[in-house]
């Protein structure tokens, strides 16, 4: 159902959901999971009864059929794993959610490594009969496409078998386990001369006080509670950096610890090179721009502890009705399809948004099936950065949705693109109050607002990725966390330059980042797809309104194509430096126009 504007506030303004309802997922799941597995275990033997049949010779009617079922038993084991890890998110010290979430790994795991060989046989079918078979797969292409792309690094059936069993009681429960150990966390700040007790969402709105001494506070606070743990993090990320070395370079024989993610994501090396070291030769105009904001701002000296120091217009607290109302508002300025679908997050009740404990950290947006709106969970605070970031999710949410008439395997776009739709949702919330703003402070607050958020989406993201192409090495020659920690203050200290002083403990930053525990070499993805909004949006800037039908086509494709592919139709060439240097040409742009405010 779509929710119009009027139809929202006359309905919903007064009483806008804020906590999800997962039964939508799967009926019964507790009560009921045996007959769910059940289910996905007929359909599985089903596609196994077919094993004898495949031959190069195959016809295309037969290999759709298996297609479709292996896509009804995809469909069937999301759902199961979405709830199992929404369920998780609630209340990650919640133990029954976390057996739950255990049990529901370790069965899927094994449904599905009955599968494997499906793929191996794939892999192992001529070029000419490959082709035949793809001329005439339709939607599912691209999905048979990636899976040769892996041949020159799978491994044979029982290896692969053993690989996927040990995940789950390996790298999936170190995972699981630095969740459960960090979202426990608890921390003390002092607020109005008393002691107040909060998690790290709570703590790290300190960090962006008015107040210097209670932003310093914050951040002295995060780690000295983070550092009491580095033993154990820093021997859960060793862990997983040796795994990830083994399995990818030792058995899977790729070529270097990134080149994993970069065949994930259908990028080329190049590509990635060329956009890591244009984010280092462009760290000066980050220089720069904390410069100036220091001047604004009154901080002096300008050091780490101020790096997102709130300009004075920005302190408000926004009531999450609000909130939703100015995104919304914002996506229907842009399309009033998008506007439509990112309401449907909210009328369906999939968006859970209050931060309380045990709650996972962070914000994030599932996809789940194609048929089915996304759900999003925030940890909203009342900030303004928590508006940008429901902008961000919700553009996440609409990228699924535009997508849902691609199959399972083919609606999730790839990594770099994933970022594309919620960064372009927060450029549209940022453009939309700057056009409605004539105060030339307010202005200036709202500059300062988006050049943060292209500092920490961009070149923070690129540092992060240069610190583990450095860590994954470091850790293979024996090196230790406080060898670690040296070598991440040393790449803080080259980001940020004389324009920002780096205090001692932020050297112990990247045990509070998830992603490098959970995704090597994740975080490039957020530079690419920033950077690849601020082109995007300029040409919508210069184009207008025709320029809308061709962006809402690019996010229509989802992950049925590659990244190039895709991108190649509104003339974008990713391994160009150009192209990424016009990005930081708009940043520069922007740093310029805050200087025209002073």
């Amino acid at each position: 159902m779509a929710v119009t504007k009027s139809t929202w506030r006359k309905t919903t303004r007064s009483s806008i959901p804020d906590r999800w309802d997962l039964t939508h997922l799967v009926d019964h799941p507790v009560q009921q999971l045996e007959t769910h597995l059940a289910t996905l275990e007929a359909t599985v033997a089903e596609i196994e009864a077919a094993r004898p049949k495949l031959a190069p010779s195959l016809s295309s009617d037969d290999l759709l059929a298996l297609l479709r079922l292996s896509e009804a038993a995809a469909q069937g084991s999301s759902r199961l794993s979405a709830f199992a890890y929404l369920w998780f998110s609630e209340n990650t010290k919640d133990a029954e959610a976390r057996s739950f979430k255990m049990r529901v790994e370790e069965r899927l795991t094994a449904l599905n490594n009955r599968l494997l060989f499906f793929d191996l046989w794939w892999q192992s079918v001529d070029d000419a009969n490959a082709a035949r078979l793809m001329d005439t797969s339709g939607d599912f292409r691209y999905h048979l496409e990636t899976i040769r792309r892996y041949k020159p690094h799978t491994l044979s059936e029982p290896e692969e078998k053993i690989v996927h069993l040990k995940n789950v009681t390996g790298r999936s429960a170190v995972h699981q386990l630095y969740d459960v150990v960090t979202n426990g966390l608890t921390f003390t700040i002092r607020e109005g001369g008393k002691k107040k007790t909060v998690n790290r969402e709570g703590l790290m709105a300190y960090a962006r006080s008015l107040k210097s001494s209670v932003r310093q506070a914050a951040y002295q606070e995060l780690y000295r509670v983070f550092t009491a743990q580095r033993d154990v993090l820093g021997e859960m990320y060793k862990a997983l950096v040796n795994d990830w070395k083994a399995e990818n370079l030792g058995l899977r024989r790729f070529s270097s610890a990134i080149a994993t993610r970069n065949l994930g994501n259908d990028v080329p090396d190049q590509a990635v090179d060329v956009l890591l070291a244009s984010c280092a030769k462009n760290a000066d105009i980050f220089q720069r721009y904390f410069t100036l904001k220091a001047k604004i701002c009154k901080i002096k000296p300008m050091t780490r502890y101020h790096l997102y120091a709130p300009h004075r217009t920005e302190t408000k607290k926004y009531k999450y009705a609000d909130a939703v109302t100015m995104v919304l508002d914002a996506y229907r300025g842009f399309s009033p399809r998008l506007a439509d679908l990112a309401g449907r997050v909210f009328h369906e009740r999939h968006i859970d948004s209050p931060t309380r404990p045990g709650k996972l950290g962070g914000a994030y947006c599932y996809s789940i099936v194609p048929s089915m709106t996304p759900y999003v969970m925030l940890n909203y605070t009342g900030d303004a950065r928590d508006i940008a970031t429901m902008a961000h999710e919700l553009g996440h949410a609409v990228h699924g949705m535009m997508a849902a008439d691609h199959s399972v395997f083919t609606f999730h776009s790839t990594l770099p693109l994933a970022e594309t739709a919620s960064v372009f949702g927060e450029r549209i919330l940022s453009d939309s109050l700057m056009a409605q703003e004539k105060n030339k402070k307010v202005r200036q607050g709202l500059l300062l607002s988006q050049l943060d958020d292209a500092y920490a989406t961009v070149l923070r993201q690129a540092y992060f990725v240069r610190f583990e192409k450095l860590a994954h090495q470091m850790i293979a020659d024996g090196a230790t966390g406080d060898q670690l920690a040296k070598t991440y203050l040393d790449e803080l200290k080259q980001q940020f330059g004389k324009a920002v002083k780096v205090p001692e403990e932020f050297q112990w930053e990247w045990l509070t980042i998830p992603h490098l525990y959970a995704s090597p070499f994740y975080c490039y993805a957020y530079s690419f797809g920033n950077l690849l909004v601020l082109a995007l949006y300029r040409m919508y800037k210069e184009q207008g309104a025709s320029f809308v039908p061709k962006y809402l086509d690019l996010l229509a494709t989802g992950g049925s194509q590659s990244p190039q592919e895709i991108l190649a139709t509104v003339g974008v060439d990713i391994t160009s430096e150009a192209f990424w240097q016009s990005g930081f040409d708009t940043i520069r742009e922007m740093v310029e126009q805050l200087e025209g405010t002073m």
